[in-house]
């Protein structure tokens, strides 16, 4: 997800951006380092070339790590090397359900009385 000035960019998947000729999370997700059994350093440089091109394309002051690689974010955090801050989230695995369920529910119109 994007969030500018606090508001969330709609229709926004960063996991679909191109690397090296596939999605990004085809490259650098958890399953792409389990499928290829990538020790930490080799992932943390798979993960460095994709937030770097996050980093160029849109000059964020944080980046929030989540998902299931969130759970050892101390494993590869150490390893990156970018302007940005770089965060783990702090619902690590959830943070995205539960945040597009608090977007739809702050969407629904409010209850009449």
């Amino acid at each position: 997800a994007l969030i500018v000035d606090g508001k969330l960019v709609p229709n926004l998947e960063l996991g679909h951006l191109e690397l090296r000729g596939v999605d990004a999370e085809v490259r650098a997700s958890a399953l792409a380092r389990e499928r290829e059994g990538l020790d930490w350093p080799v992932y943390a440089e798979r993960l460095q070339e994709y937030l770097a091109h996050l980093e160029f394309l849109f000059s964020p002051d944080l980046i929030i790590v989540g998902g299931a690689i969130s759970a050892q974010h101390e494993l590869f955090l150490p390893l990156l090397r970018l302007d940005a801050r770089v965060v783990p989230a702090e619902l690590r695995d959830a943070a995205g359900i539960i945040g597009a369920a608090r977007h739809a529910y702050l969407a629904l119109p409010p209850a009449e009385a």
